[in-house]
Order: C-alpha cells, then structure tokens, then sequence
C-alpha cells in the first residue's frame, strides 16, 4: 500500500470504506469486492463516462488535435456519484481493464477526481483472482500515459475519418450512411472476394482410385483390413492431371490389364504438436468453427467469465484471465501449476521434460497474457453446474487448449505407399495412433479429424490384385466467402485492428447494412459495394490494407514512447484532408442520378424512380417532396404460399437479413434464403416483421 505522507484523521465513504475502487461493469466490481473486503468500496463507472461529442467533430486542428472530451449523456449522474465518494476517501484506486481502453478510462477519470483529498493510482491484473487482485493493489502505478496517448491517437484518427467522410456520403448517396477507417477495409476484403467468386469460371478435372486387395487375405488377423484405396499421381514419374472424362476413360482401360505392385513402403513417426494457448483471434476462430458462436457471441461470454461468476459457496470468482490479448506468454505462477496438474492427473509420460515455450507475433503485448483458465484451475467439470450451456462450452474450449498446450506432441506412426501399375503410379496413406499425448484432452475429433487410414499389412514388390477402379468427376471451386473465422484470420495475418477491435468490426459492417450474413458467410450488399467503389476511386489509402497496418504499427510505436502521438495524426491527416477537398468535387453524386422504372406511382400516377438510402435501393415517387409515396423492391420471386399472389422483398432484424412477402401483415411467410436458392422456408414471429417493417 503507498505510504501516506502523514498522519491525517481518515474520512470513511458512505459505506464506512477507506478506500475507493473504481471499475468498469458492476459484474466485475462485484467479483473485486469480494476479495479486498470490506475497507475498500469498489464502484462502477459502467465503461466509460467521458468522451469526444457526438454531434460534433470535437477535435480541435488548430492546437494540435487536442480532443475536446464531454460527459457521454446518460453518464453524468454516475460521474456525480463518483466525485461524492472520492471525497471522503485517503486513495482512490482505479481498475479498469489492463489494455490501451482501459488506461484511457483510467486518465478520464483521475482527471475529473483530482479535485478530491484522496491520492489517485492505477491498478491492473490480467485475472480476477485473490493473489492477481492482491499483487495489483501492493503495487500500484501512475496512468501509463503512453498507452493513453495511443488510445487518443486512434480515437482522434477514427473520428476525423468517420465524421469526415460519413457526411460526404450523405451528400451523394443518402442521409445515414457512415464509413469507418478500420472497417472499411473490412469491407474491401469481403467485396473483393465476392468479386474473385463471380469472375471465376470452373474447371473439370477427374480423380481415379484403385481398390486393391491382397492376394492371400486368409492369413490375415480378425479385424485386419484386406484391402485399401490408393490414388492416380503420376504417369511416368509426372504428375498427372486428367481434365475429362475421355482423358479418364482411356487410362482405365489402360489401368485395366496392367499389373498392381508395391514398389515403394515408407513407415515412419510424424508428430502432432500442441497449439499455445488462446489469443484473441484464435478463440474467436475455434469457438467460431467448433462451437458455432459468433465472434460477438464468444466475447459476451467471455466477458462473463473473466468478471466472474456465482460459484455456490465460494461466491464470484473469475474463472479466466484477460480475454483481449496476442500474446501467447503463460506465467511462472500459471506454468508450475499446470505442470503438477498435468504429472498429477495425467503422469509423466504426458509432461514435457521442459515447459513448451511459444513465440508471440512481433506486434503482440508481452505484458499480457494467453487467455487461459484462472488460478487456482478449476476443470470444467467442477464448475459446470454453475455455468449455462454456453458459458461452459466456452470454458472447457479455453481449459482444453490451455492445459494440452504443456503437453507432449502425440505421435503417429505413417505408412506411404506406392503402388506401380505400368507406367502409371497409384499413391495410399495410412497409419494409426501410436501416442496421444495432448490429444488426451485435445482430442482427436475436436482437433485432427478421423484416424489416420489402416492400411492391410504389406511388403515390397508384393502383387496386389485390382477389385476396381472408382473415376470420379470434380469442378475446381472458388475461393470461399469470408465467415467470421476467417475474416478474423485475415484481418490478424494482414495486421488491421487488434484484439479489442475484431467483434466490434464485424458487428458494426452488419448494422451498417454493408455485409450480411447468408448462413455462416458474409456477403457484401448492393450498399457495401457501392459505397467501397466510391471509397476506392476517392479514398485510396483509406481502404488500403498496408496503409492501414502501418498505422496500427505506429499506434503500437506511440504506446511503446517511441513516437509522439499528435506526430501520426498530423501526417495522416495533411493527405487525407486533400483528398477528401477534391473527393466533395469529383466523386460521383447518386443522389442527383434519375433511373426510371416504368413503373407509375400507386398513389399519384407520376413515375417511379430508384433511390438509395441507408437500407440499400428503394423505390421512390419523382414526385417528392409533394408525394412520399415509396416502397421496398423486390426480389423478383414470388411468395410460395398458395393463392398469396405476393412477391418476396428483403428485409432486417436484429437476427440479420431475411425475406419476407409484400402481402404483410395478410401473409406472414419469411425465409432466411430465397426458396429458389435452397428452398429453405423459416416461418418468423409476426412481432420480428413489425421490428422492420
């Protein structure tokens, strides 16, 4: 605890504590409180109180971009509340989160409790745990105003480009409309592969196998397999690609009266490596292709489980650590613990002689940790029944990779083998678990798929006999569409966003109405991709990918103190502000184009125009102002329902994009898919069509 300067007759809070606590969410507070006791008073600031206006810029460019900060409405009676208790207090602690968000939190605060008789310090922990919480407050620091001024820079950065540009997109095409600086290169990968997908054209190719038994299968041990597959690769010693069925059929009737023989046997260990612990982006990715969960999804709940959770009568505890991080560092503490946990329930055989040590990417926060379970580990088993569905499901994910990250690799014993038909040559892989090793708690079906082939016993010039040759017709495929995984993946490999920002990227692209989600993919809309055509002609850098990382990197400079923050805005913003002078002249103006349908007004008998608003094309009367009349166009395909007579128009709810009849509320037919694209009928609740229409 800091030493106090001197002795002073100590004012206690409203609840009779010496000490104040600031958090972010009442949930963590709660989970605080319980371990510090009853002279401390942990209070919430529900996230943060103080930041730049929403009706305005609020950026001042004369004097150095200095942000112009406000009370965020809705806000200023928990500042009040806050200042009242700081006031009767010796030290005033603040606990946000231990990342760039946090710490910016932290100084917004301590510059509005100053006023106060209490000294102000920081405390951070990657877990809330007794010992992280206790070791936290014996070592408290001052604001690191590094990462404060990195959290400006892109604050600052975000808002002159998203106030910048969203008004000349009002201007040209509709009222509503916004652009991101991260986001919209978001947006840019996913038009751009949509586009790849339409420019492709399929290829025909053919695959051929051969089914091979041996000759004496009588010898054979019960449950041995007396045949295997093998694959066509090469003819005389290339690799061979047949691209039609002709092609095919000629080499079968070549392959028929040729004799098969095993010309090469390779029998060797491979080994499986466990993966590191979670970041961010991998969870995101597993808990995504694993589990089925939304990036956003996976963040809520673990969000939950690191401020903490009921647990009987133990009360709340946080059952993981800091869930926004890239690095994959375990602690000292965190490592010996798994260690004797794994010699304990699992013997040696399964611990490495020393602990498994992985490389964080060269952007990634050493100071923080890999998302991991909480100390002392709790499996998943004990703390099931506290946990809904969801909630454990997650935690076992997390508990899984992190305790087989420590483990030994498994080790596969691999058969290759060639088998020799003329001038022809057939491959087969097979093989079979000779140790698990982290796949004893990684398993099998949750990491590497189905065991690897069996393959009959077999030796070397040995003469198998053909049963049959299976040719089989393939296309090649185009790239596939971005799902959350993936767009994650690629958003961490080309260095856009961080940890922090890749729930909120997805999220905010769908509510803008610029992708949509179509199952698991995600497609640009008609909006999306005008309004990147327009960003691409006007605003090159912006939704260039390389510019974008460089950027992320020299916010990464500007928390390291390496470089000084108004320095990154003021470079960006002198080409950016030119740009955006002659985009209000030259980009193209949407808003003034007239394209007629044919189609006369229902209510006026003027002609019908397309439009576009914040939702994508509408129709409109040419009449406006003098008459509103407008309405959604359609798809084109009728409502399946019988005697209906509707057509199917797209429409939104929370859940996403769907379709639904223009007959409503007379016909409530809806589906997530056009019937003529997959059939697919989802009748929704009349209440989900009323939220949109």
């Amino acid at each position: 605890m800091p030493a106090k300067k001197k002795k002073t007759q100590t004012k206690k809070t409203s609840s009779g504590s010496r000490f104040l606590v600031i958090v972010e969410s009442p949930a963590k507070s709660k989970t605080i409180n319980k371990i510090l006791g009853s002279q401390y008073k942990v209070l919430a600031s529900m996230g943060h109180i103080i930041d730049l206006p929403t009706s305005r810029m609020g950026i001042n460019f004369d004097n150095g971009f200095t942000p112009e900060y406000t009370v965020i409405k809705g806000r200023k009676k928990y500042l009040s509340d806050l200042k009242k208790e700081a006031k009767a207090v010796d030290i005033i602690f603040l606990a946000a989160d231990p990342d760039r968000e946090g710490e910016a939190i932290c100084w917004h605060l301590k510059n509005e409790l100053e006023s106060g008789k209490g000294e102000i310090f920081r405390v951070s922990f990657d877990e809330i745990t007794e010992k992280a919480v206790s070791d936290a407050f014996k070592h408290p620091r001052q604001i690191d105003m590094d990462k404060v001024n990195a959290q400006q820079a892109r604050r600052v950065m975000d808002r002159i480009v998203g106030y910048s540009l969203s008004p000349l997109l009002w201007q040209k095409i509709t009222r509503g409309l916004s652009a991101g600086r991260v986001q919209s290169v978001a947006v840019k990968l996913i038009v751009v592969r949509e586009e790849e997908i339409r420019k492709f054209k399929k290829e025909e190719y053919w695959s051929i196998d051969a089914i091979l038994r041996k000759r004496d299968a009588s010898a054979l041990e019960p449950g041995t397999p007396d045949s295997f597959q093998a694959k066509l690769a090469k003819y005389k010693e290339e690799k061979i690609h047949v691209v039609s069925k002709e092609q095919g059929d000629k080499i079968i009737e070549q392959l028929k009266d040729e004799q098969y023989v095993i010309s090469d046997l390779s029998q060797k260990e491979k080994k499986s490596h466990p993966r590191s612990p979670y970041t961010t982006s991998v969870l995101q990715q597993d808990a995504f292709n694993k589990l089925n969960f939304s990036v956003n999804k996976t963040m809520r709940i673990a969000q939950t489980l690191y401020e903490g959770v009921e647990l009987g009568g133990e009360g709340i505890v946080g059952l993981i650590t800091y869930m926004r991080t890239d690095s994959v560092r375990i602690s000292e503490d965190a490592l010996k613990e798994l260690r004797d946990f794994i010699k304990r329930e699992y013997g040696d055989q399964y611990l490495p002689a020393e602990p498994v040590q992985y490389k964080s990417r060269k952007s990634a926060q050493a100071a923080h940790e890999a998302i991991r379970p909480s100390l002392p580990l709790k499996s998943p088993k004990e703390v099931q029944a506290f946990l809904n569905e969801d909630e454990f499901r997650l935690y076992d994910l997390i508990w899984r990779r992190f305790l087989s990250s420590q483990m030994k690799s498994a080790i596969y014993s691999v058969l290759t083998v060639t088998v020799s038909a003329g001038d022809y040559k057939f491959k087969a892989g097979g093989g079979h678990l000779l140790f698990d090793g982290f796949l004893k708690v990684y398993s099998a079906a949750l990491e590497t798929g189905e065991e690897i082939i069996r393959i009959p016993p077999l030796e070397k010039d040995e003469i198998v006999d053909l049963a049959k040759l299976v040719p089989e017709q393939h296309f090649t495929k185009p790239p596939a569409r971005y799902t959350d995984a993936s767009l994650v993946k690629m958003l961490e490999e080309k260095g856009i966003g961080r940890p922090s920002t890749y729930a909120p990227i997805i999220s905010t692209i769908i509510n803008r109405n610029y992708i949509k989600r179509s199952g698991k993919s995600l497609l640009p809309t008609e909006l999306g991709e005008l309004v990147n055509k327009l960003l691409i002609e006007n605003f090159p850098d912006i939704v260039d990918e390389d510019f974008t990382a460089k950027l992320e990197g020299e916010l990464d400079d500007i928390e390291e103190g390496k470089i000084v923050w108004t320095k990154v805005i003021d470079d960006f913003y002198k080409p950016f502000s030119n740009d955006l002078e002659v985009a209000k002249e030259k980009m193209k103006n949407f808003k003034k184009q007239v394209v007629e349908t044919g189609e006369a007004c229902e209510k006026c008998g003027k002609p019908m125009i397309v439009k576009w608003g914040k939702r994508g094309k509408f129709l409109s009367c040419s009449a406006f102002p003098v008459c509103k009349h407008s309405k959604s166009i359609t798809s084109g395909v009728k409502c399946p329902i019988e005697g209906c007579g509707g057509e199917l128009i797209e429409r939104r709810s929370k859940r996403g994009a769907f379709y639904g009849c223009t007959n409503y509320p007379k016909c409530t037919y809806t589906s997530r898919k056009l019937p003529s694209t997959d059939g697919e009928v989802a009748n929704t609740s009349e209440g989900e069509i009323e939220e949109v229409a």
